[in-house]
């Protein structure tokens, strides 16, 4: 490799907005995140359905869900 041309890879830590903190090495010195693998609706299987207009009902009476 050669000398001089690489970024400086330090220690950083990673903050979410939930409190989580995550300890890594990157380019950049500490990062803020909105939302981590804690808190993430995807990996903590509590998703919620954002309904404003009725969409969810409508659907759910069109093809008869419970």
């Amino acid at each position: 490799m050669k000398q001089g041309i690489h970024p400086e890879y330090k220690e950083t830590v990673i903050k979410c907005a939930c409190g989580n903190e995550i300890h890594t090495r990157a380019t950049v010195q500490d990062m803020r995140v909105e939302v981590c693998s804690n808190c993430h609706p995807f990996y903590t299987k509590k998703q919620k359905i954002m309904d404003t207009a009725g969409r969810v009902e409508k659907f759910k009476k069109k093809y008869n869900i419970k």
